[in-house]
């Protein structure tokens, strides 16, 4: 015959297991902010970036401003001009890349939030109808 448990022996069990299953809750949200944290810092270097090519953009684009005015369609202008349009397109690119990686962002751990939500309701008692 199997020896029965004692009382204390099953609310030590229990104990147990609910330390478990809020240490597993804790590993699972700290993966999913460790998560969220990487995409952030992915998205703001590339916004970093695209502030940076925006810089050069404006430097380009004034001085091309500025010969185009001193030259009046002399080549050199026009080259100036085509790199400074070059640089807005990547600044562009950047920014939109960064803008993307950003929205990826859940801001709260959903995973364990609905587990926590899931492991409370199965504890409850059913309700007497």
């Amino acid at each position: 015959m199997a020896q029965e448990r004692t009382l204390g022996q099953l609310v030590a069990d229990a104990s147990q297991d609910l330390q478990s299953i809020v240490k597993g809750e804790i590993a699972l949200a700290k993966m999913e902010i460790k998560s969220d944290v990487s995409k952030g810092g992915k998205g703001a270097g590339l916004l970093v970036g695209a502030g940076i090519f925006g810089l050069f953009t404006l430097g380009f684009l004034l001085t091309a401003g500025a010969w185009g005015l001193f030259a009046a369609g002399l080549p050199r202008w026009a080259a100036f001009l085509i790199v400074g349009g070059v640089l807005l397109l990547i600044t562009l690119i950047l920014a939109l890349m960064g803008k993307s990686a950003l929205s990826k962002m859940q801001g709260k751990p959903v995973k364990t939030i609905d587990n926590a939500e899931k492991t409370i309701a199965a504890l409850k008692p059913p309700k007497a109808s």
